[in-house]
Order: structure tokens, then sequence, then C-alpha cells
């Protein structure tokens, strides 16, 4: 063979070679818009890719051939398309018909990074923006307890304090983050959590089991993360007005403006107002507190030439006054020792921020917080004022390494500043740096592992070691399994959390040094998505939690003391869930969910070789949740039905003569709106909350003599408010 056809031939090979190389890119959509973490496949081959969050993909080195293109996502059906490939390939935007089950729902909570619900190796549960508009609420507790497994508890009859239990565990246990910093905390959590303006909310991310090893401390029963609207994808004008039959009046409007190509702006204000006191239970107390609230809140978004955001920083002002007490009280009796109330004022700043520092993958993010909370307050003849500042920062650092494995790392510091002037006088200063690390494996396609531990330093405790395991299992596209391991721990906060102090013990006593309260939580998840009658899903959840060193304060031994110890025993609960969201043919959909659990803890005493059982009050063996909704398109009306069912609970125990019944009722609380569109910017909406008028019986032990021993506001299990009608109005542009 000479030169010439030696050459010639080697020139075939080489350009053969690369016309059999070839690229396949496009971008996945749907009716809504892009469909991230889309698996894009090349049936029967290696060759695949997973959408971006702007649904982009590329596939490389493709041999020409004939293929059969698959996209598969848990949220869409699925999409199946025969490729002649000799070249390569721009498929431009490839359409999937949504199944609108939201698990295609972009989600940071479970893994501090933007996955899809249907990816997450962390279960997620989510509130959408659109759920605020079908079930108006006053506060975001009250759109929590819709959740299955999440139950509002009122801690008190007369000024309404109120937090959440998800899954038995008490509230100071369930971490509240506002776009994914700890803001609700401490002295926050017994009033603020009530002021987050719902017309901001994008959506509310939900967890449940611990969570410490990526938040740190408090995230021991579950996280709950309100990610806020940004001005890029926020409508430009909204204002949202609602009275209600009982006096009640909430108004909110959101402005968003895009000041230039890289600099954009949302501003909301957010105001409740009622003063009309009800007393249907004749006890002499209002039924639910009085409430004057303003929420301001004000975010901007610096991005870059490719609209990838670079800096946010949101700033939110809060203020509140409150009341409970008798019917007969006015401001002129404040602190008053002859006519009993509750005053509350509570005024809060609180900012925000995030900053991607200039690296070429943008994978280093400086998250930081901090906010200021000042109460003043009389809980009948007894002032109290208390003031906290919390400071926080968290910088993360994640890196791909090849194809499978997904690196994240982080530095967080937490300072926190607490006065008040009770009783004990406290003043308190607790500094916590740690440090966390998580690394997400693909196995396989189908098979995810996430690891991670955290290490914090408290100067009281020492070192708090916090591991975390998770495995995500899919069979097929539409059905998946899920393991998760985490270990929680909730550093020492009495004050900011128990008020009972207030009653006039004159001390409070430490006994022994306080250990960090810890848990142990194993959750295993089953999912599955169905095409019958419609489509739709269905979830089985397992859950476990091994408690221990559980804090308790001691009220009875010295009536002069409150003494604070932590539990010579350990709790437990467990449980089990199931829930489906289905969509029918016709313009149905329902949500059913159901949660049995058994709360309780052990206890043993040095004369008591046995340990004794306690079952944890507020904590119902079942629960349940459901919602309907339908919509007549040609009429542009929807029509809700959301509510729940409670069962009985073990409640407070009192002495002669003011016993109680030890177990509440079954009882349910349901709800109903209608929505009118019209064919241009306004929508109108009626409703009725609680339908078939259920309360409970008074809460309040002893509320004829409420300067007295005896007196206690603690027994709420059930509805305080009877029926009330609601109307409002919509305008969007």
């Amino acid at each position: 063979m000479n030169l010439k056809i030696f050459l010639q031939l080697l020139f075939l090979a080489g350009f053969s070679a690369v016309t059999q190389s070839n690229n396949i890119q496009g971008v996945v959509v749907d009716s809504e818009g892009a469909v991230p973490f889309a698996k894009v496949w090349l049936k029967g081959s290696d060759h695949y890719a997973i959408s971006e969050l702007n649904g982009g993909f590329n596939i490389s080195e493709v041999p020409n051939g004939i293929y059969i293109l698959e996209i598969s996502s848990s949220s869409h059906q699925k999409f199946i398309d025969t490729l002649n490939i000799d070249s390569d390939l721009d498929l431009k935007s490839i359409r999937l018909n949504s199944l609108d089950l939201e698990l295609g729902e972009v989600v940071v909570t479970g893994t501090m990074k933007s996955v899809s619900i249907s990816r997450s190796p962390v279960k997620i549960e989510l509130i959408t923006k659109e759920f605020f508009k079908t079930n108006p609420v006053n506060s975001v507790i009250e759109a929590l307890e819709t959740v299955n497994g999440v139950q509002e508890q009122v801690n008190c009859g007369v000024c309404g304090t109120n937090d959440i239990h998800i899954n038995g565990m008490e509230g100071p246990y369930t971490l509240v983050l506002i776009d994914g910093m700890p803001i609700v905390s401490g002295l926050a959590s017994t009033y603020g959590f009530n002021g987050i303006p719902t017309s901001l909310i994008e959506r509310v991310e939900i967890i449940k089991g611990p969570s410490s090893t990526l938040y740190g401390t408090e995230a021991v029963g579950g996280v709950i993360n309100i990610i806020t609207k940004t001005p890029g994808e926020s409508t430009g004008f909204e204002v949202d007005l609602r009275g209600s039959t009982h006096g009640q009046f909430n108004g909110s409007l959101a402005y968003s403006t895009k000041l230039s190509k890289k600099l954009g702006s949302i501003f909301g204000a957010d105001y409740y107002y009622n003063q009309k006191m009800y007393d249907e239970n004749n006890d002499n107390f209002t039924d639910f507190p009085l409430n004057n609230r303003l929420s301001l809140f004000n975010k901007w978004q610096l991005t870059n030439l490719k609209q990838e955001e670079v800096l946010n920083l949101a700033v939110r002002y809060y203020t509140e006054e409150r009341f409970g007490g008798t019917m007969q009280w006015n401001k002129l009796f404040l602190g008053s020792d002859s006519v009993y109330g509750e005053h509350v004022k509570t005024d809060r700043i609180e900012l925000i921020g995030n900053y991607f520092f200039p690296t070429k993958k943008r994978n280093l993010k400086l998250s930081f917080s901090a906010n200021t909370h000042d109460q003043d307050s009389h809980y009948g003849d007894v002032n109290y004022k208390a003031d906290q500042q919390v400071f926080f920062t968290n910088l993360i650092w994640n890196k791909t390494i090849g194809k499978r494995n997904d690196l994240l790392l982080g530095y967080t510091n937490n300072f926190q500043l607490y006065k008040d002037n009770s009783s004990a006088m406290v003043s308190e200063q607790t500094f916590v740096p740690g440090i966390f690390a998580q690394d997400e494996f693909a196995w396989t396609d189908e098979l995810i592992l996430l690891g991670g531990l955290r290490l914090d330093y408290h100067l009281k405790h020492g070192l708090i070691f916090s591991p975390r395991l998770s495995l995500k299992k899919n069979f097929g596209a539409y059905t998946t399994f899920r393991f998760n391991y985490g270990n929680g721990f909730r550093q020492v906060r009495l004050f900011t959390e128990d008020h009972a102090f207030l009653t006039g013990a004159s001390d409070v006593l430490i006994k022994d040094e306080l250990r960090p309260e810890r848990s142990h939580n194993v959750t295993f998840n089953f999912n599955h998505t169905y095409n019958r009658f419609g489509y739709g899903n269905f979830d089985v959840d397992l859950f476990y939690t091994y408690f221990l060193n559980k804090i308790t304060p001691d009220y009875n031994t010295d009536p002069d003391l409150i003494i604070y110890d932590n539990l010579n025993g350990y709790g437990i609960t467990r449980g089990v869930s199931f829930a489906v969201n289905h969509k029918f043919k016709i313009p149905l959909r329902t949500r059913i969910g159901i949660t049995i659990q058994d709360v309780f803890q052990m206890t043993s005493t040095e004369n008591i070789e046995e340990s004794t059982r306690m079952s944890q009050l507020f904590a119902p063996v079942f629960s349940g949740i459901f919602n309907l909704s339908y919509e007549v398109k040609k009429m542009r009306l929807k029509l809700n039905y959301t509510g729940k069912v409670i069962g009985p609970q073990f409640l407070p125990t009192y002495n002669a003569p003011f016993e109680r019944p030890e177990r509440s009722p079954w009882f349910t609380l349901q709800n109903f709106q209608i929505t009118k569109a019209s064919k241009t910017h306004w929508e109108t909406y009626f409703g009725v909350k609680n339908i078939f008028n259920y309360t409970q019986d008074s809460p309040l032990v002893d509320p004829g003599n409420p300067y007295s021993k005896d007196f206690d506001t603690s027994y709420a299990y059930g509805p305080l408010e009877t029926r009330r009608f609601y109307l409002g109005l919509r305008f969007s542009l």
C-alpha cells in the first residue's frame, strides 16, 4: 500500500469517527415552563442526561444510529419518540404533559441544594402559594395544620400563644426557617411565628424528623422552611382584602419591580385587625385574642448578565399588639390587680441575605441573618419585658466530583443575646460555631445515598456530634422508596420558651448541669404515582423517634422555686401515616391524609425500680386531613373544601374541685370557599370557617379567680372560635 492510499484511508477513518460522535441537546418544558431533573435517556444505551433547572439537557458522544428517546419525570407523563441520529441534533423544546402532583416542584430544604421533590433523597412536603388563595388564613400556623401529621397547639387560652407539633413532638423541637435562615427561634417562637405575611410566601417546605446535621440546634422534631417570593418571579402588583363576620380584617399587598436588567425589588405589607370581643363559652374571658398587627417586607435581588443570582437582601419589620382577658378589661386596667388581662406588645426587625462569591462554578455562598425581638407584656399584674438578638452566618461550598458525587461543606456561627426583667433576672449569651459535611452519591441511576455529619461546639455542653444517613431507591419512573436516619439535638433555652415563671415564683433552680436534649429518628417512605381513574400518587410513612435528656420544669417540690432538670428516662414517638393525592378525569382533585401515632415517655425514680409510662399531652392517636377542589372553567369558578379530624388526646389533670376530663373527644373542623374570577384582573371569594360550629368548652381553670394559684390557661385542645363567614377581593396586575 503506497503512502497516498494509506493517508486517504486514515482520513476516512478519522472522518467516520468524528461523524459517529454526535451531541443531542434540547429543553424539557410543560405548560408552566421548564421541567428540571427529568431523565432524558436513549433507551437501551448508556447515553442519558438530567435536565437542568432551566430544563436544558445535553447528551454528548452519541454514535450514529436509531434510538428510542425516553424522557421520564415522576410529575409528568412519560415521553417516548424515535430518533435517527447521524449528526448533531437540537431537539428544541420537548413538551411533557404534567400530572400536576407537585412532585416536580423544586425544593432546597432537604439537602441545601435545588432538587425536585421526586428526586430528593429526603422527603419534603409542600404548601404552595396557590393553597393560601384557596384557604385564606390569618397566620402561617393556621395553614400548616392542614398538613398530614402537623397540628397547631394553643398553649395559652387567654393570649393565644401557639406553636406547631410535628408527629407529636412539641413546638420548641421544630425549627422554623425563612429563606433557609433560622429566624423564628427562642423568644420569637412564642409570638413572632404569627406575623409572617402569607402574601409574600412562594411556598412552605416541611421535613418531618431531625435535621440537625444541616441546620443545627432545634431541628429535632422537624424543619419548616418558609420561602419568600423573588422579584423576578412575582406578579407586578397584587392586593388582597378580606373581612369576616367576627370583625376580623386582613389586608395585604405586594409590588414587584425590575429596576434594571440586574436589579429587582419586591415590597409587601400585611395588616391584620381584630378588636371585637367574643365570649361564646361564658367564662367571662375573650374566646380568642384581640389583635392589631402590621408586617412590612422588602427584598432586593442582584443578578449577573446570565440572570443568575449574585446577592439578595431582605428586611422585615413586624409589630403586634394583642390582648386576651376578661370582658371588662380595657387599657386603663393595664397591669391591674383587679381586672385581669394579658397584653403583649411585640416589635421585631429581621435581616436576611445570600451572597454568591464570583467563583467560576458559583459553588461558594454566604448566607446570613440578624434579628432583634423586643417584648413588653403584662400578664395580670406581672410586667414581663424581654429582649433578644440572634446573629447567624452560614458559609456553604459545594462541588460535583465526577458524575455521581455531590459534596457539600459548611461552617456556621450562631450567636444569641437574651435578657429579661423576670424574677430570675435572666441574662444569657450563647455562641455556637459548627461545621458540617454532606455527600450525595448516585450509586446508580436508581439508587442515591446521602450521608452527612455535623460537629457543633457549645460552651456548656462541649462538642456535639450529629450524623445523618439517607437512601433513595427508584423502581421505575413512578415508584420510590426512601430510608432516613437522623440525629437531632437542642441546646438549653429555658426562659425564651417557658413563661410559667411569670406566675410569681421567686427563684429558678437548675438542679444539675443540664445536658442537651437529643433524638434519634428512623423513617421509611414509600411513594407511587399511578394512572387510574385519572392519575395520582400515594405515600406511606413509618416513623420512630427515640428522645432523651428532655428538660422538664418542676413546680410542685417547692412553691417558691421552679426546678429544672433532665428527664430521668426517655421518650418515644412512633407511628404510620398515609396520604393520597388524586386528580380525576373531571376537574376534581382530592387530597387525603391519615396519621396514627403513639407518643409517650418512660420515667423512673430512685424509689421505684420499674419505669412509669406517661402519654404525651396534646398528641392525638389519630388525625386526618382532606381537601377537595373542583373547577368550573367556563364560569371561571373554583370550589374548595378543606377539613381535619382529630381523635382523642391526653389532657392535663387538676385537683378537686377543678377536675376536667383527662381525654378530649373526637372533633372535626371543616371549611369551604368559592372563588369567582373575572375576565380581567379581579377575583372575588366567599367562604365559611368551622362549618359545623364545633368549639371546646372553656380552656381556663378557675377563670373566676385569675389571680389565684389555681388559675390555668393551658387546657386547650380544640377550636376556640365559632363559625364565621368571610368575603374577600383579590386584584393582580
